[in-house]
């Protein structure tokens, strides 16, 4: 069993910052991507960034520039630095990635449970 939890969320005013962390554990052969999604009340969940095993980085266009992701192989983690936050950044923060589990081996897509960011004035 693959499991991925994150840390970090909180309570912040806009302009502030807040960092993300996720780290997985478990029967683990290999991690590829690995990403994070958010999901604001009322509205669907949608991609933030994502991050490759090669550590190529992509991101939505309503955050590029104030956030950045990046991960540590070796710690199987990944972390999302959000920068210059906005209200409408408000969202439960959920944490991706595209496993290998095993042996035996068997392809996994893994969420983490979830963390709330609050930006507020």
């Amino acid at each position: 069993q693959v499991q991925l939890v994150e840390s970090g969320g909180g309570l912040v005013q806009p302009g502030g910052s807040l960092r993300l962390s996720c780290a997985a554990s478990g029967s683990i052969f290999s991690i590829n991507d690995m990403g994070w999604y958010r999901q604001a009340p009322g509205k669907p969940r949608e991609l933030v960034a994502v991050i490759t095993g090669g550590g190529s980085a992509n991101y939505a266009d309503s955050v590029k520039g104030r956030f950045t992701i990046s991960r540590d192989n070796a710690k199987k983690a990944v972390y999302l630095q959000m920068n210059s936050l906005k209200p409408e950044d408000t969202a439960v923060y959920y944490c991706n990635a595209a496993v290998v589990g095993g042996p035996p081996f068997r392809y996994l897509e893994v969420w983490g449970q979830g963390t709330l960011v609050s930006v507020f004035s």
